[in-house]
């Protein structure tokens, strides 16, 4: 019983300490503090991402080599995301009564370690069992982050700080598609494996010094108390956390999120987990240039997402409703053009994305990563952040989290075996018809943005 609940122990958040009396020492811990946090948090969980899409890039070597097709590499990828969307609402509730420095410095580490071992592996089993584990380890870095951001930043900082760590996503997968894939191309699928998994595990070291616990735990103030801004604290002082997650577990308006975020991880993970796949065999990229391709997409959506922040903050006063349909839209566009570009010629392997054609598939992925940068600050966290109590807000991130891995989930399982289905044999070489898989992925953007608008009128919490 002991040995069970150590880890619980090691996660506990620390015993308060008395407030400082020095106003100049609370300012500076404060400041030092806060800029730690946030940026530990924007480059410790882009390396999450390192951890979880190298799997994306190595498709086409692995199904060249007769590893797995295309629907086995489906049921792996669920595998992944089912767990993730399991652990990341019940890691959500763990976050917000814990420290979440060591929550998500452990996760990363046990993730680069599973990516390690996954580079050894030849049968088709232990990919499953191990990329299912991976999933619980990924599980830890999302929601304990939406709740570290509500511990040091208060409600009229939030929509930009939370803009600002989102741009992690696309951080993490931006740098995963370029870097991952010249290491394949050169060194083969293993060793974006093993890369992987080493770089990692040097940079989860780096976060169980540089994450924090909570303010209190270090003398300090609450943060609505340091920025002498209390907006939703009085009705918050007179429940328990425990209530206030059950409070924000039956908002309505929560799980109307969690149902257009299903739908958009439809959307996003159908090109971050086949784009490379579908470029290479519809689009005639390289392994590398198509990694270059995503790249580009994953920028836009760094600037989509801090965009989208400042955007909702500054001009529309943190009302959130007109900024997700402007973002929605642009996504759909994207995705529009990403699939009519036509091909291009680059079997040379030279870098040719501004080619007569590459430059619409440059456009297309670029509106659909700036879209999505929006998308994934509101409809994904804040909007739920927003209209909940700040004492549930990893409660709230983790059920729109676990709903929106579950479409991602779902995502893979289908369009493996779509894609497997339209399997062909073209010069000796196997390749794929992903026409029903990229309506599939369509549909569900589209279905996205339009269940957004439900929210339209939504309230913050007060």
């Amino acid at each position: 019983m002991k040995l069970f609940l150590y880890p619980l122990r090691f996660f506990r958040t620390r015993p308060d300490l008395p407030v400082l009396e020095d106003p100049v020492e609370v300012q500076r811990l404060y400041e030092y503090k806060r800029w730690s946090v946030l940026l530990s948090l924007l480059f410790g969980y882009s390396f999450f991402y390192v951890c979880r899409l190298s799997f994306a890039i190595a498709k086409k070597p692995m199904i060249d080599d007769g590893i797995m097709d295309a629907d086995q590499m489906g049921k792996v990828g669920s595998a992944l995301l089912f767990t993730y969307a399991i652990g990341k609402f019940a890691n959500g509730v763990l976050a917000d009564r814990s420290n979440i420095a060591r929550i998500i410095a452990t996760g990363l580490l046990g993730s680069s370690v599973i990516i390690f071992l996954f580079g050894f592996t030849k049968a088709y089993f232990l990919f499953l069992i191990l990329w299912a584990i991976n999933g619980w380890f990924q599980s830890m870095g999302a929601s304990p982050c939406g709740a570290s951001i509500t511990q040091w930043f208060s409600n009229r900082e939030r929509g930009t700080r939370y803009s600002i760590w989102s741009m992690a996503h696309s951080m993490g997968e931006g740098f995963t598609f370029l870097t991952i894939s010249i290491i394949i191309a050169r060194l083969g699928w293993r060793w974006g494996f093993w890369s992987a998994g080493i770089f990692c595990s040097l940079i989860a070291l780096v976060l169980f010094r540089t994450l924090g616990d909570r303010p209190q735990t270090y003398g300090l103030p609450s943060v609505a108390d340091y920025k002498n801004d209390h907006a939703g604290t009085p009705e918050d002082a007179n429940i328990s956390v425990g209530q206030a997650q059950l409070e924000a577990l039956k908002n309505p308006y929560v799980w109307i999120l969690g149902l257009s975020s299903i739908n958009m991880y439809i959307g996003r993970y159908g090109v971050n987990s086949w784009g490379v796949l579908y470029l290479q065999e519809v689009k005639d990229y390289t392994i590398v240039t198509a990694g270059g391709v995503l790249f580009l997409a994953k920028i836009m959506e760094t600037l989509g997402a801090v965009s989208s922040g400042f955007i909702s903050d500054y001009l529309f006063q943190s009302r959130r409703n007109v900024t997700t349909l402007l973002y929605g839209s642009i996504e759909v566009l994207g995705l529009i053009i990403f699939y009519l570009a036509p091909p291009v010629n680059d079997s040379s392997g030279q870098f040719l994305l501004f080619g007569k054609y590459g430059i619409w598939q440059l456009i297309g992925a670029s509106c659909f990563g700036f879209g999505l940068g929006g998308l994934l600050v509101f409809v994904a966290g804040l909007i739920a952040i927003d209209i909940s109590s700040k004492k549930a807000s990893g409660a709230a991130i983790g059920l729109i989290g676990m709903l929106s891995y579950f479409g991602a989930s779902i995502q893979e399982r289908i369009s493996g075996r779509l894609i497997e289905s339209g399997k062909m044999v073209s010069d000796g070489q196997i390749v794929h018809d992903f026409t029903a898989a990229y309506t599939f992925w369509f549909g569900a953007a589209v279905t996205a943005v339009l269940l957004s608008c439900i929210v339209w009128n939504v309230k913050q919490k007060e």
